[in-house]
């Protein structure tokens, strides 16, 4: 196994074309030599969270969408937060990020519905999961671009601009020449 891939995203590359992942970013929130588990953190869904939870809480309406976070247990819900008061013992994907257990996910929307400042959340139905070996076998085939991740964009984003925008970053490191050419009159 090559180091860990926790807190990195994964972005497809542009000739993958399997619909559970096209033009997907993927935070990776575990990685050993068992496997490893992601979310797909740029697929928002037509649902909102608040028609997905109806039946199980009363939360104001709004336009807060449900996403799409992989394949794997698609009827299992994960939370992304960025509040270390509700994970005080968990160690944080990136800075400021967390993924919420389920009783975590409970104070969040608690929280929200209190009207909580500064608290941010997305909710994610299902994840990605790699056994052992099968994620590094996919970067070797090239599939997936490894980008070191960061909490700021997961919440203010476009999810639809998403891709585009970490490709071209990681086009640009991976760039010989310097994008900006300069002054013109020194060529």
């Amino acid at each position: 196994m090559t180091e860990s891939l926790r807190g990195k995203f994964l972005i497809a590359a542009r000739h993958l074309r399997d619909p559970n992942f096209y033009k997907t970013v993927v935070l990776i929130v575990e990685h050993g030599t068992d496997g490893a588990m992601g979310i797909v953190v740029n697929r928002p869904s037509s649902v909102t969270v608040a028609n997905v939870l109806s039946e199980h809480f009363d939360l104001p309406e709004t336009d807060d969408l449900l996403y799409f976070g992989g394949p794997v247990e698609p009827s299992h819900l994960f939370i992304l937060h960025n509040s270390a008061q509700f994970d005080q013992g968990e160690r944080p994907v990136v800075p400021d990020l967390f993924v919420g257990s389920e009783e975590v996910f409970l104070s969040i929307l608690r929280s929200a519905d209190d009207g909580e400042t500064g608290l941010q959340y997305r909710i994610f139905s299902g994840c990605a999961g790699w056994g052992s070996d099968q994620l590094e076998g996919e970067l070797e085939r090239g599939d997936w671009l490894v980008y070191p991740a960061d909490s700021v964009p997961l919440f203010c984003a476009d999810p639809y601009e998403f891709w585009e925008s970490v490709l071209g970053k990681v086009q640009q490191l991976r760039s010989i020449l310097p994008q900006d050419a300069g002054n013109a009159e020194w060529n």
